[in-house]
């Protein structure tokens, strides 16, 4: 009998396929006391009885996921009787955010989060966090820096900063003050003023904070309150390559940044990248000045005013005339992204550690929020400052109260659809695309419930939908409905079991 050769494989090898993770083995090889520091369980158990929580949900990244247990056990053994412990992993989006939704599905009162976190502000619970503590020897790290801090202005010739900013990693945070005054005492007798935002270890959300809690937000963005910064400063960052290294290389693109790495103990000076990192930004802006359909992707539901940005974006591309539509897929992949033909351009709300996605492996180009802003200036013209942070593109689209003297988005010109518009993607003009009624509605209302007759057979579709655009012009449209045509076929038993492995009943 001749052997028979299955079409498809029968899935099993993607349920028995194993995932590598590099495991973070720092506390492996730790007694069990400094095991105890390191993920400061003491202090976590403190944190939790002073709050009265109940419900208490622990957040670990997947290279932390195997400490889990042994820290569970030491929690719940301090904190006593009365209260539970949920150990969450597999976060929704990024790890470095605080997944609230996860936490809701067990009705978690407070959050504990364990591993590198990008302090995004929370709108629901108060968190409580462990960064771990990592080596680092301050005077080797200063040493090393102001080696290269020096030979870069002895063979520039460059004139002095008038502001240093101290910046780190998040597992650097118990040796900040150390690290902080050493470089206080050798850039004080130069006039030099060190400024340092400390990284708080608990935050609370909006509707719970008082005027004595500490203010959260992007760790790594310059310090406002502290100083009134002027163009000449530079920043130093302890800490490996990163995405936080890259957000602060973005948003200080005017700004000398000199980084050390404890790993490697090495140090270097850091904006020859940031040139190279704009023009590619730059580029992906170009792809989605000629989009006429655009994809909000939801990348966070956890970060405080995700809600308004997302009103404010919709309104944003309503007034432009272009089409949108709101997507939420969990962790993005091409994959996922690819099933959406006629997106022509997305638009990430995500929080600033992961906003800036590389699309060269993405079917569309994806932009930030305000990528997409200078994308719908009439004007082409980009300074080279950068902005991630939720509340900050708020205030400058005058949603929040600013005391800044920069237009709000309903001062700035628009495009005009009727206009051509020069494509450098392609080097010739185009005519955009004019989706929706009247521009100065907000959002697609005015729209949404109109239909139109596609065919003679009854079938209808959404008037002013891209989506329908896209499918008309589609060679394959899906299988014909053949209502009343063809006759029901007969019922038959199917395969029983599991998808790993069916069994025939028939056998």
């Amino acid at each position: 009998m001749a052997e028979h050769t299955a079409f498809s494989t029968s899935g099993e090898d993607a349920i028995t396929r194993r995932i590598e993770v590099k495991a973070d083995t720092t506390a492996d090889q730790l007694a069990p006391s400094e095991f105890d520091q390191f993920y400061e369980i003491e202090r976590t158990t403190g944190e939790l009885i002073e709050g009265d929580y109940k419900r208490i949900a622990l957040q670990f990244p997947d290279e932390l996921l195997h400490d889990s247990v042994p820290i569970y056990r030491r929690l719940k053994s301090r904190i006593g009787p009365g209260r539970e412990l949920y150990v969450l992993a597999d976060t929704s989006y990024g790890s470095c955010c605080v997944d609230e939704v996860a936490a809701q599905h067990v009705d978690a009162d407070a959050m504990v989060h364990y591993g590198y976190a990008c302090m995004s502000q929370t709108s629901r619970l108060p968190v409580i966090y462990v960064f771990g503590q990592k080596e680092v020897d301050p005077q080797r790290c200063v040493d090393r820096i102001m080696d290269i801090y020096e030979s870069n202005l002895a063979s520039e010739e460059k004139k002095k900063p008038d502001v240093i900013l101290l910046r780190h990693d998040v597992v650097y945070t118990h040796q900040a003050e150390n690290i902080l005054g050493k470089f206080k005492e050798i850039f004080d007798s130069s006039g030099i003023q060190v400024v340092y935002s400390r990284i708080p270890s608990t935050t609370k959300p909006v509707s719970m904070q008082t005027s004595t809690d500490p203010p959260t937000g992007d760790p790594h963005a310059p310090s406002q309150n502290d100083v009134k910064l002027s163009d000449n400063y530079s920043i130093i960052y302890i800490g490996d390559e990163s995405l936080g290294l890259t957000n602060l290389l973005m948003t200080n693109a005017s700004a000398e940044v000199y980084s050390y790495d404890p790993l490697t103990d090495t140090a270097r000076l850091e904006s020859s990248r940031t040139n190279k990192l704009l023009m590619r930004r730059y580029a992906v802006v170009q792809k989605a000045r000629d989009a006429d359909v655009f994809a909000i992707l939801v990348g966070t539901l956890g970060v405080a005013s995700y809600l308004p940005l997302i009103r404010h974006l919709r309104t944003l591309l309503a007034r432009n005339r272009k089409k949108s539509y709101t997507i939420s897929v969990g962790k993005l992949n091409p994959s996922k992204l690819a099933n959406f033909l006629e997106i022509e351009c997305f638009v990430l709300v995500a929080c600033p550690e992961n906003s800036l996605v590389e699309s060269k492996d993405f079917l569309r180009p994806i932009v930030t929020p305000y990528e997409l802003e200078i994308a719908l200036q009439a004007e082409q013209s980009w300074t080279g400052r950068y902005v991630l942070s939720f509340e900050q593109l708020l205030v400058e689209s005058g949603q929040k109260p600013s005391h800044d003297n920069a237009p709000s988005q309903e001062e700035q010109e628009e495009v005009d659809p009727d206009q051509p518009i020069f494509s450098l993607v392609t080097g010739t003009y185009r005519h955009a695309k004019r989706y929706g009624g009247d521009p100065s509605l907000e959002g697609p209302k005015n729209n949404s419930s109109a239909i139109v007759l596609r065919n003679q057979d009854n079938v209808v579709a959404l008037k002013d939908s891209a989506a329908g655009e896209f499918l008309l012009a589609r060679t394959y449209q899906g299988l014909e409905a053949r209502i009343g045509e063809d006759a029901p076929s007969v019922l038959e038993q199917g395969r029983s079991g599991i998808a790993r492995g069916y069994q025939d009943d028939h056998k």
